[in-house]
């Protein structure tokens, strides 16, 4: 039985890698170019890509760091603030749970209409545009995790085993007692199925908001300003690291829930 879990571990590993293996080469012999339609200014093969990040890696590097900014503060601010409110609705259900269903109709709302509406909002939080620029990211950013971390959050509160709670019960555990000793930890694998779907969401939320930044800064800015000036290779190269920050944070996420919920499994 173990062997066949490893065999099934080694095989998702191996097949998307032998696939990113056998498409970069296609994409660097032009024969991908041919399949699609497409010539090398739009679409420049991965040397040329790669020229441009060993080129402009410091500058390029100051633009990750801006997106990283607005993606962390906005991923912890947003879970914080759904777990919260997952607690409020745990404790009071009547009210609770009408409140989740308001919050989950944010999802409904995209997010390029949601972030040019937080630029005009926060016009008035400071005189520096660099300031209501970074507020308005991480705001876009916030609103897109905390939905995702209520709901689920939620759940683990409320989804415990029958026998679980009457067991304490049983013990005259009073209701505090109960809450922290059996709905938080049994909120913890919820909080994570959150996270999985917040860690890239909040990337893809950073990227997005900075099309419409008041300061042109971040990735999401690079990739928009480089396909108007019709500078592709450096889209590309923009776009490449973007794809690399969603993946090395989800990457870093699978490690702590492995670490954290070992136990658990």
């Amino acid at each position: 039985m173990k062997k066949l879990r490893d065999k099934e571990k080694l095989t998702s590993i191996l097949y998307p890698v032998i696939f990113g293996v056998v498409f970069c080469i296609l994409w660097q012999t032009e024969v991908l170019h041919l399949l699609i339609g497409a010539d090398t200014f739009t679409l420049p093969v991965p040397t040329r890509i790669i020229g441009i990040l060993i080129d402009n890696f410091a500058v390029i590097m100051g633009h990750v760091k801006a997106t990283l900014t607005v993606a962390l503060i906005g991923l912890v601010a947003g879970s914080i603030f759904g777990y919260f409110l997952a607690i409020i609705a745990t404790l009071f259900p009547k009210w609770g749970v009408g409140g989740l269903t308001i919050a989950s109709a944010f999802n409904a709302i995209p997010i390029i209409a949601i972030a040019p509406i937080l630029n005009n909002l926060t016009k008035d939080v400071s005189k520096d545009p660099n300031t209501r620029s970074m507020v308005a990211k991480i705001l876009v950013v916030m609103i897109c995790c905390t939905v995702s971390m209520s709901i689920n959050a939620f759940r683990g509160f409320t989804e415990v085993k029958p026998f679980s709670e009457d067991l304490l019960k049983s013990y005259a555990a009073s209701k505090k007692t109960i809450f922290m000793k059996l709905r938080i930890p049994n909120s913890l694998p919820y909080v994570f199925i959150a996270l999985r779907i917040s860690v890239p969401g909040s990337v893809i939320a950073a990227l997005v908001s900075e099309y419409f930044a008041e300061f042109i800064i971040g990735v999401g800015r690079m990739i928009r300003e480089n396909i108007v000036l019709a500078q592709y290779a450096s889209a590309w190269a923009y776009i490449s690291v973007a794809c690399v920050i969603g993946i090395s944070m989800y990457i870093l996420l699978l490690a702590a829930e492995g670490i954290l919920l070992k136990g658990r499994k």
